[in-house]
């Protein structure tokens, strides 16, 4: 903030230069420093310092998943992919949890795992969810105590479109919600709402 506030605008990659960084490394932080409010891009132009206070960051760290999340979509882990697009589509989400028998978290398919599947030349309906989805341990997830904050952090670092909120239990992690884009957009729509 110090480099924009002094140098602005400037563009992502001068500020990753005077950093020593790339502007892949930069780029979560300055998302994040944007949706907060504290920087503002333009086309062509760069970033600039908005002005924006310390106590909007204090507001924006308060800000925890509890408040905002929403219900989960889910499937079992018997499902096809046929049946597993057309919930998709259905509940018009961009990413499915599948859960086993016991129904924790097993695994998680996106938008692109569909279309990479669609486009092969498998019966769909044949062809089960657990061929195609991104399985524990390598999903990401987040609990109803975490700052919303962090967690649009791991969205970005990431590069996916929401989060399952888990809870834990003595054999695995029960979802009980999802963290997406959305709901982070919600969050600060509604902070900025309650400051004007």
């Amino acid at each position: 903030m110090e480099i924009v506030k002094e140098n602005g605008p400037i563009t992502g990659e001068q500020i990753a230069e005077s950093l020593h960084l790339t502007r892949a490394t930069l780029r979560p932080d300055l998302a994040i420093l944007t949706m907060s409010g504290f920087l503002d891009a333009r086309p062509r132009v760069g970033y600039f310092y908005t002005g924006k206070t310390s106590e909007q960051t204090e507001n924006i760290n308060n800000l925890i998943v509890r408040d905002y999340y929403s219900s989960p979509v889910v499937a079992n882990d018997t499902t096809s992919v046929y049946d597993a697009i057309v919930t998709m589509f259905t509940m018009d989400v961009g990413t499915i949890f599948i859960v086993d028998a016991n129904e924790f978290l097993a695994g998680v398919v996106s938008r692109k795992d569909m279309l990479r599947a669609s486009i092969g030349k498998q019966e769909l309906s044949s062809l089960p969810v657990t061929i195609i989805m991104t399985r524990m341990p390598n999903i990401t997830y987040c609990y109803l105590d975490d700052k919303l904050v962090d967690v649009g952090k791991k969205l970005i670092d990431r590069e996916i479109d929401s989060l399952p909120v888990v809870q834990e239990e003595i054999d695995g992690l029960k979802v009980i919600g999802r963290v997406t884009k959305t709901n982070i957009t919600k969050a600060l729509v509604d902070l900025s709402n309650e400051q004007i």
